[in-house]
């Protein structure tokens, strides 16, 4: 999309002024991203390319989304895309290398994204509603509200450790059934770069919940020990 677009995508800041080139940097990381999708469907290099993508999204966290924050921080929804920029980055690092460690740092950045989404759906309820297919009983508000208190619930879930297997299922469970009833029934109707961009972050935001219950080890499961 951005090598189309020749811009970024979705809510992308653009870049500040000391950055020199600004209409190259859309196209170079577009080639990048695309290079990195590929191989990651491939199965070719994976480690590699989670490593390259965490560091793209971390040069964007760090050159867009920080002056961004800088500029209005009392402003609550200017906090939500930074968050997600580190809970893909967490999920990046997360594919690209195991270890408790590592699935702690996920789990935390995509907790943290969670609980931000959470208590803006609260803030936000009116702009929420409107995302709510209408046909949905028994109604938007009760939907806006449910999802803030889904979210919360999530974003707690996974990062506590004895909660995080079964709260990154569900939390990916309630992402991946967002992108059929709101992002691609809002691309159909709008029918532009910004909700089709909607789509995918979703699906990455719901693989990275998986990712996170993956990392933990099963509750039942107790080491094995010799009778001998």
């Amino acid at each position: 999309m951005q090598l189309v677009n020749r811009e970024f995508v979705r809510l992308v800041p653009k870049l500040p002024a000391w950055v020199p080139a600004p209409d190259v940097w859309p196209i170079v990381a577009g080639a990048l991203l695309l290079a990195i999708g590929l191989a990651l469907v491939a199965n070719r290099k994976v480690s590699a390319a989670a490593n390259l993508l965490a560091a793209l999204l971390l040069v964007s966290f760090v050159v867009q989304r920080i002056p961004e924050i800088a500029a209005n921080p009392g402003a609550g929804f200017v906090w939500t895309n930074p968050a997600k920029v580190l809970a893909l980055a967490g999920g990046a690092l997360l594919l690209a290398r195991s270890g408790a460690a590592m699935a702690m740092l996920a789990a935390g950045l995509l907790g943290v994204f969670l609980l931000i989404c959470g208590a803006q759906h609260f803030v936000y309820a009116a702009f929420v509603d409107g995302l709510v297919p209408a046909w949905l009983p028994p109604g938007p508000r009760f939907w806006t509200l449910f999802a803030a208190v889904a979210l919360l619930a999530g974003g707690a879930g996974v990062i506590l450790p004895w909660t995080r297997r079964l709260a990154g299922f569900w939390t990916g469970i309630m992402v991946f059934l967002w992108v059929p009833l709101v992002h691609i029934a809002r691309t159909m109707e709008l029918r532009n770069a910004f909700e089709l961009a909607g789509v995918f972050e979703a699906l990455a935001i719901g693989g990275v919940a998986w990712l996170v219950a993956a990392s933990a080890a099963p509750r039942d499961k107790e080491p094995v020990t010799s009778t001998k």
